[in-house]
């Protein structure tokens, strides 16, 4: 399998489909090795958009649906940035080959997962912290942030995490119901404390767990 011509023309589809347009995204895509976060009898679908299972019955988002968050996110260099669901981790180097190094925070409850994601993230090229935990309550210790991305469906945006993020910062989550069709919605946090809540369009995620969640 030629995996760099694989990731390659994946990148120009998406390009081309229009789920990436900024340059940053562009070339996060091109950098991250999307094979070292899937299982290795998956690799050889690694660069087809889809979802595909990492086990614990949780998935690796399609590229099309990572690009969209990525590209809704608004990202820039520098930016301190939280993830919610490490899954495999190849969300949080995506992140960080945007943002910079030592920028990035990433939480997953499940313990198995949160190994893995250690381990797969040694291949990245920046340092991420990897925090296992309840997504839900955030990482106080590393607030407040620029961007909080949730990668699972939650009922509404988690208090706590709204509470992390920097007045003028985003908050990113598909919301809705469990095991239904969420909306992902972009919350921008106001000078009072209160989020102005953008749609942009239907999506379905596995549910988000733990104390906030379901």
């Amino acid at each position: 399998m030629d995996l760099e011509s694989m990731r390659s023309s994946l990148v120009d589809q998406l390009v081309r489909e229009g789920y990436i347009v900024s340059e940053n995204v562009r070339r996060a895509f091109l950098s991250v090795r999307r094979e070292n976060f899937v299982p290795k009898e998956l690799m050889e679908y690694s660069y087809i958009d889809r979802p595909l299972p990492i086990g614990e019955d949780q998935t690796i988002s399609a590229p099309s649906m990572i690009a969209i968050m990525l590209e809704e996110s608004r990202l820039e260099e520098g930016m301190k940035v939280l993830e919610i669901g490490a899954g495999s981790g190849y969300n949080a180097c995506l992140l960080a080959n945007i943002v910079g190094d030592g920028n990035v925070t990433t939480i997953e409850r499940i313990g198995s997962l949160f190994t893995r994601a250690r381990e797969n993230l040694s291949s990245c090229n920046f340092n991420v912290d990897v925090v296992c935990g309840d997504g839900t309550l955030g990482h106080s210790e590393g607030a407040p942030y620029d961007r909080i991305i949730i990668t699972a469906a939650a009922p509404d945006f988690p208090a706590p995490l709204v509470d992390q993020i920097k007045d003028g910062g985003k908050i990113i989550a598909p919301i809705g119901r469990r095991g239904m069709v969420q909306v992902l919605k972009i919350g921008t946090k106001g000078k009072n404390g209160t989020l102005s809540i953008e749609s942009r369009g239907q999506c379905v995620f596995v549910p988000l767990l733990g104390k906030y969640g379901f």
